[in-house]
């Protein structure tokens, strides 16, 4: 080993040590979480017999909102528990189909609110008034509904209780549902109305009475202000106001979910026409000659709810025409890129189908496996798909069938997923068995079965072990032809946090109908944190500093394939901007050639230490946006990046400019091919036409 390796060794050791000596000397300093609606009793909600009529029209003036009481708020951030700056009442109301959500959002300042955004599903920087519904009850899925000053609306779907843990991603903003909202600026602020029909939330209906789990907020963008109901600390990190598991428990009476059913047939229609000049000799006198190709594509989408707690999709011909296109991305590994879902016919309970097998990108299904051949469309002949819940078991089932394409034969897929609820409430275990058979017979079946167990306080066990069975490859054992993944873990933000994770994938692992982003591995893996939350008086909100490792070996000799160790420093501001300071040192072995962007990587084993800083502005300053920038060794090169993201609010008028940029260039040494400049990471989403 060189001596400059060794010095970084040395140097990264030193800083381990550093940065285990504070974790230590700070650890007996445990704050007491404040557990929202944890624990609380169920609170009944206003039935509005008797109370009169909700008009909805955005402004908060019927009678019926007078008779009620609004929810007791308090102050998530800036300072937890603080005074609120602004008045807030939030008040909540039911009938027989729909749930009612009303906002009078008092503002000292009226021209300081942040509305940009116009766009369903947009955010730029906006004041938001939301609701987050457990509908299920099952302290682990929900659904969130957001409303702007401006009346745009967003929704999302959340699970996994809004933790980024063990390879998952717990939001889905692709996810649509059918429901109304309605806001209006006055001299004395904002208000706003939102009206959710039942039909649109799956719950259970136990002996005429509904449970379900309530958080709602109102954020003031310019002062980073965020008013939440129940009580919930800002410990539970990022969107600790917005996990099930601290929900507000409520019932309902007499409720009883509709049977909607949604047709939506459909009919693309097209005229090609191809000029062909005929000359002589062929014919006696030149003339021009047109072939006319029609395209007609009829089809239908059928949506039905027998039951509260089931929803059925049918589609023949399915239409994807209209889905948003993904952002462009470029690619600087030697591994495949990962795009997301965006097609409405796999967002409904999405969540219930999700198997991750470690990272963010592996599973042993994903969606975009049917009907996506390479990024081009393949026609869906039809399918079928069904989610529901039954007590403690969430269930879902999906068959779909393709056209042959492309050379490609024509190909039937399907899923099964099983996950019952074990223990407590955070506590699960479940099953998933995946099918992939083309018209002759060609067979990729994959099974797993996953738990994930709240041991005792905020300390969770996650384990997954899945198989594959292919007709083309000849799997030596269930150890090579299966992943395997635990991890041990802390969730939550204040005070010290760690994970300790171990994965296994073996060569013959290949599930067709899931995503897996490289095979033949073994890997240790681990990262470790503390956080602290200052006082009223400080600028700064947080400050955390941490570290993350992960080491893959070759299982095939045990060689080492892939290492980093990237320590960090973290400072959120009260203002809401926040800072990231990284130093990651990163190893690779190569032994086989390939291409990054325009440049060649030689076999070899090459030792990279990159440093890099980024720095959000606060999302409600008039100048928001974000600067970062990296530079470092890459492979035997050089690669420095700067990315500005500016956006500039010059007044209250809803206009906002946006000028992302993004440079970067790689220096090349005698053993890369050419150099790649000036790449731009710019991301843009268009529509496919």
């Amino acid at each position: 080993m060189s001596t400059a390796r060794v010095a970084a060794c040395g140097r990264r050791g030193a800083l381990w040590a550093a940065l285990g000596a504070v974790f230590l000397a700070v650890l007996p300093a445990q704050a007491a979480a404040q557990d929202g609606g944890r624990g609380q009793p169920s609170v009944p909600l206003t039935r509005l017999e008797g109370h009169g009529h909700i008009h909805l029209d955005g402004f908060v003036d019927e009678p019926a909102w007078d008779d009620i009481e609004p929810v007791p708020l308090v102050m998530y951030s800036p300072i937890y528990g603080g005074e609120l700056t602004e008045r807030t009442e939030i008040r909540i109301a039911y009938d027989d189909r729909y749930l009612y959500v009303s906002g009078r959002l008092f503002d000292s300042d009226p021209t300081g609110i942040r509305a940009n955004s116009f766009s369903r599903d947009g955010f730029s920087g906006d004041d938001q008034f939301s609701i987050v519904i457990d509908s299920y009850n099952d302290h682990e899925t929900a659904v969130a509904f957001v409303v702007n000053p401006n009346g745009a609306r967003s929704d999302r779907s959340v699970w996994g209780d809004a933790e980024f843990t063990a390879g998952t991603r717990p939001f889905n903003s692709d996810w649509n549902a059918h429901w109304d909202g309605l806001a209006q600026q006055t001299s004395e602020g904002w208000s706003a109305e939102m009206r959710i029909p039942f039909a649109t939330l799956g719950f259970q209906n136990t002996g005429g009475e509904v449970e379900m789990g309530l958080t709602v907020y109102r954020s003031i963008s310019r002062k980073n202000e965020r008013h939440v109901y129940p009580d919930i600390s800002p410990e539970y990190g990022f969107f600790g106001f917005g996990k099930p598991s601290l929900a507000q428990r409520v019932t309902f009476t007499q409720v009883d979910r509709t049977k909607p059913l949604y047709v939506t047939p459909y009919m693309l229609g097209g005229m090609t026409q191809i000029p062909t000049l005929h000359e002589p000799p062929a014919v006696q006198a030149a003339y021009w000659d047109t072939t006319d190709e029609p395209t007609r594509e009829p089809g239908l989408d059928v949506k039905y709810s027998p039951s509260s707690n089931l929803s059925i999709d049918l589609t023949a011909n399915t239409d994807f025409a209209q889905v948003e296109a993904d952002d462009q991305q470029i690619n600087l590994t030697r591994f495949p890129l990962f795009f997301p879902e965006k097609r409405q016919f796999f967002q409904e309970r999405s969540a219930t189908f999700d198997f991750a097998t470690g990272g963010f990108t592996d599973r042993v299904f994903f969606s975009r496996r049917i009907g996506l051949d390479r990024g081009e469309l393949v026609r869906i002949y039809g399918g079928a798909r069904v989610v529901g819940r039954a007590g403690g078991l969430d269930f879902g089932l999906l068959n779909m069938q393709t056209a042959p394409t492309g050379g490609r034969l024509g190909e039937n897929m399907g899923v099964l997923r099983l996950k019952q609820k074990v223990f407590n409430e955070n506590s699960s275990v479940g099953g998933i068995v995946t099918t992939r058979v083309d018209a002759n017979g060609q067979r990729n079946i994959a099974w797993g079965a996953d738990s994930e167990i709240r041991v005792f306080g905020d300390e969770y066990l996650t384990l997954r072990w899945a198989q594959t069975f292919d007709d083309e490859v000849v799997e030596r054992n269930p150890l090579d032809a299966g992943t395997f993944f635990a991890q041990f873990e802390r969730r939550r933000q204040e005070g010290f946090n760690y994970s300790a994770r171990y994965r296994r994938v073996g060569p013959d692992y290949l599930p067709r109908l899931g995503f897996q982003l490289r095979n033949e591995f073994t890997l240790f893996g681990g990262s470790s944190e503390y956080s602290w939350f200052l006082g009223a008086d400080s600028q700064l909100r947080t400050v955390t500093i941490g570290a993350d490792t992960e080491h893959y070996y070759r299982n095939s000799d045990l060689t080492p394939e892939s290492r980093s160790i990237a320590p960090r420093l973290m400072i959120a501001m009260k203002s809401g901007a926040f800072m990231t300071l990284t130093s990651r040192t990163s190893f690779e072995s190569i032994r086989n050639r390939f291409r990054v962007a325009d440049l060649r990587i030689d076999p070899g084993e090459y030792w990279f230490n990159e440093a890099e800083l980024s720095w959000r502005l606060s999302r409600g300053s008039q100048l928001r946006g974000e600067l970062g920038g990296s530079v470092g060794s890459f492979y035997d090169g050089r690669r420095v990046s700067l990315g500005l993201n500016p956006l500039l609010r010059p007044g209250y008028d809803g206009a906002a400019h946006d000028a992302p940029a993004r440079l970067g260039w790689i220096s090349p040494s005698t053993r890369t091919s050419r150099s790649a400049r000036s790449r731009s990471t710019t991301r843009r989403s268009t529509r496919r036409r």
